[in-house]
């Protein structure tokens, strides 16, 4: 038998350990107006951006890399993605 080096190592889980929200040109809002609290944007964002508080989602931009995949899913709407202000 041919003993093997280790290649690299991928942990997951690790996206709140790492500020990224600096990389997006665009950030989503929650128009809390619309919002029907299903929760469906906090179940598909890939950074954990999402955050129940209280009775309404926030984003935490810390961690949001503005891919849209929120505003994609909401069906009603409640999420618009705007330009980034640096």
């Amino acid at each position: 038998m041919t003993k093997l080096t280790m290649g690299a190592v991928v942990m997951g889980g690790t996206s709140l350990k790492y500020k990224t929200g600096d990389w997006r040109d665009q950030k989503p809002l929650i128009l809390q107006d619309v919002c029907k609290q299903c929760g469906i944007c906090k179940e598909v964002c890939p950074d954990d951006a999402i955050r129940l508080k209280g009775e309404t989602y926030e984003i935490d931009y810390d961690f949001c890399k503005g891919c849209g995949i929120c505003a994609y899913e909401c069906s009603v709407g409640a999420i618009q993605m705007t330009p980034e202000d640096k």
